[in-house]
């Protein structure tokens, strides 16, 4: 059965606090009323393999491009990816969702949406079982007409190691451990597998053709989980994770240039006895390097906050971290970077409830200098909408930011035996 590490124990964190920033500036983030993407039942089944009765809707992914949000979700009904697209003001422009994955007895989950040009990416984790202890293979569709129509996926992983999943233990993990890249024709593909490999699939020709997949780390013994890719001017691209079995995890980062050279050695970031999960990397124009992630001082996942450090030369001196989350328990950062302006989002919950409720966030106008206080984005506290969604796993990309400070994020919300929803919050950081 699949086991998403959702829903822990909300344990008060109790060491003391890691360095604040240098002050709160005044930031202004406004959020626009919710778009209504998606709706559906709010049901989930015993795990019966693709056999299991699954009706809800989930798994929000979006990326900002040209002034369009590219949009993409998971309809656990009919087990497929669909997609659309909306102009600036929240409208869509597709006459209806494009079904992108079209494989209705399989599982289709957790997708990532990256656009180069007129050519739009989904990758995502289809619950195929090939032969191994866990089903999960990488999946690619292409659309070569800005997102209208997509190409037949393709398969990036064959593996029987169950490629998609995100191990903390053997009896825990995340499903959706996977990322995307694609910029200046080249399309970068990252994942783990249950088995512990991550592997990288790269293109140098827009998707027209992948290598062979590159080991770049982990192994049975210390399983890599939750990769985070991005991409420099220079076309450098970095690449985080995490490890699983280990209580004092931390967070590695290694570059590359040419894939087919391999990554760099990687590097420890901020090592400690506290647990690291769920990086994000991001680089700016100025070639800074951004990371956010997860730090649990009670074991994985309890007692958890968001932390953030930068690295201002690619050094590899990130300087001290940043607490950006406040007291309530948060988990699973998202995180854009656009220009100046650095916008760090998670998981939240009161320490009195014991199910993920709202999403909270911070943001810097100045690279990340300093940020504003931790705020709760008010339309995601709806209780009649129910809890915040990610039944198979919370690793997903779901926040994209613009130069001129237009901010997206996807949000699913789970309201058991009721409704489920995708929605579509835009904002502004002034």
């Amino acid at each position: 059965m699949p086991r998403s590490v959702l829903y822990l124990p909300l344990v008060l964190w109790l060491t003391a606090c890691q360095a604040e920033s240098e002050s709160m500036p005044e930031t202004d983030l406004r959020w626009s009323e919710p778009v209504k993407v998606a709706s559906g039942e709010a049901y989930q089944g015993p795990w019966r393999m693709n056999e299991s009765e699954f009706l809800y809707v989930d798994d929000p992914a979006v990326a900002l491009a040209d002034g369009k949000i590219f949009f993409a979700w998971v309809d656990n009904a009919d087990q497929d990816i669909h997609f659309q697209i909306f102009d600036r003001d929240g409208e869509p422009e597709l006459d209806e969702p494009v079904n992108v994955s079209v494989s209705g007895d399989i599982f289709s989950w957790l997708p990532r949406v990256a656009v180069d040009g007129e050519r739009v990416y989904i990758a995502w984790e289809e619950v195929l079982f090939t032969g191994g202890s866990h089903g999960g293979e990488i999946l690619l569709a292409r659309s070569n007409d800005g997102g209208r129509s997509f190409s037949e996926p393709i398969n990036l992983s064959n593996t029987t190691a169950g490629a998609g999943k995100g191990r903390l233990t053997r009896e825990r993990w995340d499903n959706g451990s996977l990322d995307l890249l694609a910029r200046n024709g080249r399309v970068v593909v990252a994942w783990t597998e249950y088995e512990g490999a991550l592997r990288v699939a790269t293109s140098a020709d827009g998707g027209d053709s992948f290598g062979e997949p590159l080991h770049v780390a982990g192994d049975d013994e210390l399983p890599a989980r939750a990769p985070s890719l991005a991409g420099t001017p220079d076309d450098r691209i970095w690449l985080a994770w995490t490890v699983g079995e280990d209580n004092s995890a931390d967070i590695h980062l290694a570059y590359t240039i040419d894939t087919e050279e391999g990554f760099s050695e990687p590097r420890r970031i901020h090592a400690s006895d506290a647990h690291a999960d769920s990086p994000v990397v991001r680089v700016d124009s100025e070639g800074t390097v951004h990371l956010a992630w997860t730090e649990s001082t009670g074991g994985p996942l309890r007692g958890s906050r968001i932390v953030y450090a930068r690295d201002i030369d690619g050094s590899g001196d990130f300087g001290e971290t940043v607490r950006l989350s406040g007291d309530t328990m948060a988990v699973y950062p998202q995180m854009a970077v656009a220009g100046q302006r650095v916008l760090v989002s998670w998981e939240r919950s009161a320490t009195d409830r014991r199910q993920l409720f709202g999403i909270g966030y911070s943001a810097s106008v100045d690279g990340g200098r300093s940020f504003s206080e931790p705020t709760v984005i008010a339309a995601t506290q709806r209780e009649e909408y129910g809890v915040n969604g990610g039944n198979q796993g919370l690793l997903m990309r779901k926040l994209d930011l613009s130069d001129d400070g237009r901010a997206v994020l996807g949000h699913a919300t789970f309201n058991r035996n009721e409704a489920s929803h995708i929605w579509l919050l835009r904002g502004r950081v002034e």
